[in-house]
């Protein structure tokens, strides 16, 4: 392999090391059982920065589970034609910043990424297109593979979605109009 990368440790409620005489360990397969395994890989991977020792929160589990819920129920009721020009600018946006915090490891920013993404797609007014929803399958799909192979059939896509070539962003939608620019003196 070309470059190698150490993980961090998952540690028990409080930050204390996980250990069996402690009673603190994580049964994956319970969460699993509980929450689905989608559920636990995301959480796994937003919990924080990849090779950082990071304490297991069960609140976090219920929010990542919330966020999946969230997308199963767009990807099935707000689907349209044509979306609005802010939506289609985001999903660009999401493509790019996902693409590169995958390439740099950044798991933990890649999904915040996708959950902002997945809350401008329920306040809009339109929806999501089907082609931009194929989009965000695909750049979910490493994170979230059964929901997403159940979605990317639903919506009557071919293959698979894990097959698919990654999709790329149009620089044209990602140039910013405005900025915020904060100038602080003395």
């Amino acid at each position: 392999y070309k470059r190698r990368t150490s993980h961090g440790m998952i540690l028990g409620q409080g930050g204390v090391k996980m250990s069996k005489s402690k009673g603190n360990v994580v049964n994956p397969d319970d969460v699993v059982k509980q929450y689905g395994a989608d559920t636990l890989r995301v959480y796994e991977m937003f919990m924080g920065p990849f090779e950082q020792m990071i304490p297991w929160d069960q609140k976090g589990i219920v929010g990542v589970r919330r966020f999946l819920e969230k997308v199963y129920n767009l990807a099935q009721n707000k689907i349209v034609v044509k979306e609005d020009e802010a939506l289609r600018a985001m999903i660009h946006k999401t493509v790019k910043k996902v693409t590169e915090d995958v390439d740099s490891m950044k798991f933990n920013t890649a999904i915040s990424t996708l959950m902002e993404f997945a809350n401008a797609w329920q306040i809009s007014e339109t929806g999501l297109s089907k082609k931009n929803l194929e989009k965000f399958l695909i750049i979910l799909s490493p994170f979230a593979p059964h929901i997403v192979e159940e979605l990317w059939t639903e919506a009557g896509f071919k293959g698979s979605a894990s097959q698919q070539k990654w999709p790329k962003y149009q620089e044209k939608y990602i140039k910013e109009e405005k900025i915020l620019l904060i100038v602080q003196v003395n």
